[in-house]
């Protein structure tokens, strides 16, 4: 005979069945729609690695801190001065690269769909796209240098949720639309990171170069000048586009929001 708490453990595990079922409807959702030229990238196919990248940063950023508490700041100079040019020359490839592909193509400044074909000019848009989302990653290493020179004050709440909204917006701008209106998020932010990462570079050196770095002040300047560039720009694009741009766009404007907290 059945009783009446069979019956209510077995509809218990029907629903959690049916529940466990929708998540693997979904997540096989997200790994069969995304664009098939970048499937077979580092980090793209499937969120699950770099959800564990950035899970592994959080531990970091919370054991860090402890694990530093007795310990003397680390003399990072000679690594702050390598990773900050390192830096400014991948900014510099990628601003070149966004605008050989987007600029220079023709690509609209307002209103651009995204281009789905293996054409050479495609694929090179799409490649610079996930230059830049694995540059997103390698800052994440700007935390690790905060903490090892024990200036915690730095890894705020938003700074953490900045690293977080960057690294995974532009992880399913790569594997859903490498390209289109976007590619003005790149284009401007690797630019301006350029000059932000040339002052890292040069201030690390030591004091010797202070008198150099005069233009400090302008930098300030150039975010907010590039910050509502960007926002007007999303304002007037796009206006009556199709989903398929709507959806670009969104995926822009969840972009520039994080573009907005950083700058």
């Amino acid at each position: 005979m059945i009783t009446n708490c069979n019956l209510i453990t077995f509809e218990y595990v029907s629903v959690a069945l049916t529940v466990w079922q929708r998540v693997q409807l979904f997540y096989q959702g997200i790994l069969e729609n995304g664009d098939k030229r970048t499937d077979n990238w580092l980090l793209v196919y499937s969120p699950v690695p770099i959800s564990c990248v950035f899970l592994c940063y959080l531990i970091i950023i919370w054991v860090g801190p402890k694990l530093m508490a007795k310990r003397r700041p680390a003399n990072l100079r000679p690594v702050l001065i390598v990773y900050n040019f390192a830096m400014v020359c991948l900014s510099a490839y990628m601003f070149y690269e966004f605008t050989a592909s987007s600029w220079l193509a023709g690509y609209s400044l307002l209103c651009q769909p995204v281009n789905y074909s293996d054409s050479p000019s495609a694929m090179r848009m799409a490649r610079v796209c996930w230059w830049f989302f694995v540059s997103k990653v390698i800052e994440l290493c700007d935390s690790i240098f905060f903490i090892l020179r024990k200036k915690n004050s730095q890894v705020t709440f938003l700074h953490v949720y900045h690293h977080a909204t960057v690294i995974f917006s532009w992880w399913a701008g790569v594997k859903y639309v490498a390209g289109g209106q976007s590619f003005l998020i790149g284009l401007i932010t690797s630019l301006v990171h350029v000059v932000m990462y040339l002052y890292y570079a040069l201030a690390a050196v030591g004091p010797s170069m202070i008198k150099y770095l005069w233009w400090k002040r302008h930098l300030t300047t150039l975010q907010l000048v590039s910050m509502f560039t960007l926002f007007f720009s999303m304002l007037l694009s796009c206006q009556n586009s199709s989903l398929q741009l709507k959806n670009d766009h969104l995926l822009s404007f969840r972009s520039l929001l994080c573009f907005c907290i950083v700058h």
